[in-house]
């Protein structure tokens, strides 16, 4: 849960935007997110295309991809939100998953070498992957073991974005001198997407939007799809003035006289979003100071607008200057 500091009293103008859940439906769809049960056997690419095609899209963009076998949490944007996705590419994940020892092992020193693997780490990923083949640092920030049956390991593991959990396998077999491979992999979570917040098949996509079609029964297709705002829950959040909303539609940075409020975790240069006072996204940022500095500064630019994703126009023009404060 965020802890959010008020730094300037301000009321909303209820004429402009609207509250996230409370969108029509057509908008509400433009702008929504689902946290989509994956299936094994379909590549990330191909749900994206079976999701435009259910719901009759122009476009939609999945926030991670999973290896075809893998299952679970895998968010999608859609229309609009698709660009939202990108902000969930530093997010954390956790999985589930087995892990097959190619000898015997006493458990003990199983244990022992998964200790050892926690904190940072380092991984070259293999040789099927989207990026370069070069040695990086990743950070483990839990590993559970849950059961070991035999050579099989069942485990849960909380990691950095970019981590190879088949990767880890073969390391950790590496480490224990008999060999191991990745059997089974599930995600459970991907950022603020748990796999038992909201999580839904396609099949369950499918009959919403039917009863929307063909019943006029929207609640369904609300109860699949999310706000946009839900993929940009785990960053740090700095809640703007009405004032300030279409300065930074159009590209200003914002000064210290458009905040209303902030999150206290903010730090310097740590990517944060901008939110209008009814919980709209309206762009991403980087801070320029702390949150100690900018909760106390009563002038000046405080944050680095990077990319915008609200369009312009949906609240009053009422700034002066680029840098409107």
């Amino acid at each position: 849960m965020k802890e959010i500091v008020i730094k300037s009293k301000s009321k909303t103008n209820h004429e402009y935007g609207n509250i996230p859940t409370k969108r029509p439906i057509v908008e509400y769809l433009d702008k929504g997110v689902i946290n989509l049960d994956k299936p094994s056997g379909p590549t990330s690419h191909e749900i994206d295309s079976w999701v435009k095609i259910i719901l009759h899209l122009e476009k939609t963009g999945h926030g991670g991809t999973l290896d075809p076998k893998v299952t679970g949490v895998l968010p999608l944007g859609l229309n609009s939100a698709t660009r939202v996705m990108q902000l969930l590419s530093s997010a954390s994940k956790e999985y589930i998953a087995i892990m097959t020892l190619h000898n015997d092992v006493e458990e003990e020193k199983i244990y022992n070498i998964f200790n050892e693997f926690q904190g940072k780490i380092y991984q070259i990923p293999p040789l099927k992957s989207a990026v370069k083949r070069e040695l990086r640092v990743r950070n483990i920030y839990t590993i559970e073991i849950l059961e070991i049956h035999g050579r099989d390991i069942l485990f849960k593991i909380d990691c950095e974005a970019g981590t190879y959990v088949r990767t880890y396998c073969h390391d950790i077999g590496e480490a224990l001198c008999v060999g191991a491979h990745m059997a089974e992999l599930r995600r459970i979570r991907a950022g603020p997407f748990k796999e038992k917040d909201n999580i839904i098949t396609l099949q369950d996509l499918t009959d919403a939007f039917y009863y929307w079609k063909e019943e006029n029964n929207e609640s369904y297709l609300r109860s699949a799809v999310m706000p946009m705002e839900k993929a940009i829950e785990h960053l740090p959040t700095v809640i703007i003035k009405d004032s300030a909303v279409e300065a930074i539609c159009n590209g200003a940075n914002l000064a210290s006289g458009g905040i209303n409020a902030l999150s206290t975790e903010i730090k310097k240069y740590q990517r944060v979003v901008i939110e209008t006072m009814k919980g709209e996204l309206v762009a991403s940022a980087k801070p320029l100071f702390s949150f100690e500095e900018i909760i106390t500064s009563d002038s000046g630019l405080m944050f680095d607008t990077e990319k915008v994703f609200m369009k312009p126009g949906i609240y009053p023009q009422m700034w002066r200057n680029k840098t409107m404060d």
